[in-house]
């Protein structure tokens, strides 16, 4: 990778539109959610209702009717799904379609911060920190206050970052959350307020945002009387007017996924038009760990008061008798919208319900069921097996890798959590801002002999030095770590000195910067070909960006997966069963699906059976689950369940309490065979070797 990469000058993107008729091909109530005139707007999409093409064409409509497409904002939870949906709104509209912003709400946040930031005190040049940038410096906070060195242990950075994010993003009293998650921790509130006060400062002095203050950023800037400090007057009425009015309609897909703070936010953004259209569906509401509200949802009609709800009910995905089972699984929920899903395809068989001895029986039905699938022509990729959590899927794991059936598990590594990427993404950050205390250190510690009481010493000194590009070849290193030292504030040096450069330069940048690092990942890893692989393809990326802040920011809202073998499947095949968490599923869909572990204290979990609220999502859950398949579902469920693969202590599992009577009225009961064991047959006519009875009665002498 030491060639200059060239840059592809792009061409002006035309595209001509495929119809004049955005809402053609759309059923009754999809074509009134498109063509909704203005005014507040709740779409409730029942699983396969086709809720995407319902709000592709709302955008085309709102276009059609004269709206101006960059005045449309649509808010999505991937990068991936915005661009996909203003990609089918171009092939209807033609190009005035890729007009319209979209993005993630943590993309759209941070345009408007670096846009708006330095009107209310946040320096352009801020520094996005990930998750585990959040906790480094969160660690530097707990350190520096002395709560590390306590005779009762306090928490470790994972937790304090935890319930920070919960607080911020639920609007939940810190008291509260240490009471309701952490009890054994309630005593330290005052404690964890002190963190969070450094943790804050520390943020402001080195000019750093974490992804939670972009939603708290943007939630201020819109919102009424909400203050940038303690004591300060409120944001003035004018800015957040301004902010909201760059938008016409402002349409958000998943609304049920939404938390308080992304609902104060949409609150705000539609407060003056009061166009706003939520798309969403209250039974696939599971997201709560993350501080998602189904609240949101149910309480659309009170926050905006008019609104039209608009339900879609015709399914485009599963069989009837599937159908059946969910909708008289979800019509339990203590609190919904009433819909009833149908649809037009007809036949298909009810859903099995698999009672297996134990879970080895279980794993053998699954695995029997997959190869008589696939016998019926049904590719390995089109069959999913769905669990509550992970370790649920070990047994079948084994036994999948015995029939070797290649199965895939999602959920895995992230490329940017992979410690030699953000090592190399450390030296970009302190170039782009030699404040930022988190990356500093990491880079520090890449040095021999350098621990964390040097490296503090280091980061005083450069802070001392107003961070200064030449500071750091002025402080004295150990002996050890002289030489390497030496080249890292070379490299630093050099790279600060470079002149603004033409698209590319950042692929230089990474170049220079691995001309050390490389050695270092040599020195620290036996196998080091994939991490190098994923350095190249870091460097490959960077040559598409502007700038380090564009990269940088590029990369920490949307982060890629690794391309190596640090990525989430452990199949090679083209062809292989897809082993899922239920909520790594939410979205996707299969010809077969096999929900397993469907018992009390799997599903729902044990440590939700003691509030409603938990055991109601966990109806969602197995909803959402059930809801994958589109001709062939099967649920199963252990009799017995043995409390450790090698114990001889086991439980008698009871049925999901979800799957009552009538949900089981429409399901197909099936019962896992027993493999019989028969013993070698004797002769016929043997005559008895001993009379064990006769020499029982000899003990008492009869």
């Amino acid at each position: 990778m030491t060639d200059k990469a060239k840059v592809y000058a792009a061409r002006p993107r035309e595209a001509t539109p495929r119809t004049n008729e955005p809402g053609g091909g759309l059923n009754p109530a999809q074509a009134h959610a498109a063509a909704h005139p203005a005014g507040p707007l709740l779409v409730v999409a029942g699983a396969g209702t086709g809720k995407t093409r319902t709000l592709v064409h709302r955008v085309a409509h709102l276009i059609e009717s004269g709206i101006a497409p960059e005045r449309i904002l649509l808010l999505t939870f991937t990068r991936r799904a915005a661009q996909e949906m203003l990609a089918r709104v171009e092939r209807l509209v033609g190009s005035n379609g890729r007009q319209v912003h979209g993005g993630t709400f943590h993309a759209t946040a941070h345009r408007l911060l670096r846009r708006f930031g330095p009107q209310v005190g946040i320096d352009g040049d801020f520094t996005i920190m990930d998750q585990a940038d959040a906790e480094d410096l969160m660690q530097i906070s707990r350190s520096q206050l002395g709560l590390g060195d306590a005779r009762k242990r306090f928490p470790k950075k994972e937790t304090l970052h935890h319930v920070y994010s919960r607080h911020v993003n639920t609007g939940t009293p810190v008291a509260a959350l240490l009471a309701d998650e952490y009890p054994r921790f309630a005593d330290y509130e005052e404690a964890f307020r002190n963190v969070y006060a450094d943790y804050t400062r520390r943020k402001q002095d080195r000019n750093l945002v974490d992804y939670d203050d972009l939603l708290l950023f943007w939630a201020m800037l819109v919102g009424d009387e909400v203050a940038t400090d303690p004591g300060a007057p409120p944001l003035p009425g004018p800015l957040a007017a301004r902010i909201a009015g760059l938008y016409d309609h402002v349409l958000v897909d998943e609304y049920q996924d939404t938390n308080l703070l992304q609902a104060r936010i949409l609150q705000g953004m539609a407060r003056h038009s009061g166009n706003i259209t939520a798309v969403g569906d209250d039974a696939q509401s599971i997201y709560s760990f993350r501080g998602a509200t189904i609240r949101n949802i149910l309480d659309f009609p009170a926050q905006y008061p008019g609104a039209t709800i608009v339900a879609l009910e015709e399914n485009y995905r599963s069989t009837q008798p599937i159908l059946d089972v969910t909708n008289t699984l979800i019509s339990r929920a203590e609190e919904r919208y009433t819909k009833n899903l149908h649809t037009r395809r007809t036949g298909g068989e009810k859903p099995w319900l698999v009672t297996a001895h134990d879970e080895p029986a279980q794993t053998r039905f699954v695995a029997d069921r997959i190869l008589e699938l696939y016998e019926e022509e049904v590719p390995l990729r089109e069959m999913a097996v769905l669990f509550r959590a992970a370790y649920m899927s070990a047994d079948l794991e084994i036994e999948l890798a015995a029939r070797r059936i290649p199965f895939e598990k999602w959920g895995g590594l992230k490329f940017l959590e992979t410690a030699h990427v953000k090592d190399v993404l450390a030296f970009l950050r302190v170039l782009e801002n030699p404040r930022d205390e988190v990356s500093w250190y990491r880079l520090l510690t890449l040095l021999p002999g350098v621990g964390d009481t040097t490296a503090r010493k280091a980061i005083d000194h450069l802070a001392a030095s107003a961070w200064s590009a030449g500071s750091l070849a002025r402080f004295t290193p150990p002996p050890r770590a002289r030489s390497r030292h030496a080249a890292l504030a070379e490299v630093l040096a050099s790279l600060a000195s470079q002149p603004p450069a033409p698209q590319g330069s950042i692929a230089r940048d990474v170049a220079l910067i691995r001309q050390i690092y490389d050695d270092i990942l040599r020195e620290r890893y036996d196998r080091v070909e994939p991490r190098l692989a994923d350095l190249d393809q870091l460097q490959a990326i960077a040559g598409g960006y502007p700038d380090r802040a564009a990269f940088l920011s590029a990369l920490a809202l949307e982060p890629p997966q690794s391309t190596q073998d640090l990525g989430s499947g452990s199949a090679s095949e083209d062809d292989s069963l897809v082993l899922s968490t239920i909520h790594s599923a939410k979205g996707r869909e299969w010809d077969a699906v096999f929900l397993i572990w469907a018992a009390d204290g799997h599903l729902p979990l044990a440590r939700a059976l003691g509030d409603s609220e938990q055991v109601e999502e966990e109806r969602r859950l197995m909803y959402v689950a059930m809801t994958r398949a589109r001709n062939h579902l099967a649920v199963t469920y252990p009799l017995n369940a043995y409390d450790t693969r090698r114990g001889a202590d086991y439980s008698i599992d009871q049925l999901s309490r979800f799957l009552d009577r009538g949900v089981r009225e429409g399901m197909q009961c099936m019962v896992v065979e027993e493999p019989v064991e028969r013993d070698p047959a004797e002769p016929a006519g043997a005559a008895p070797l001993i009379d064990l009875r006769a020499r029982a009665r000899g003990m008492f002498g009869v």
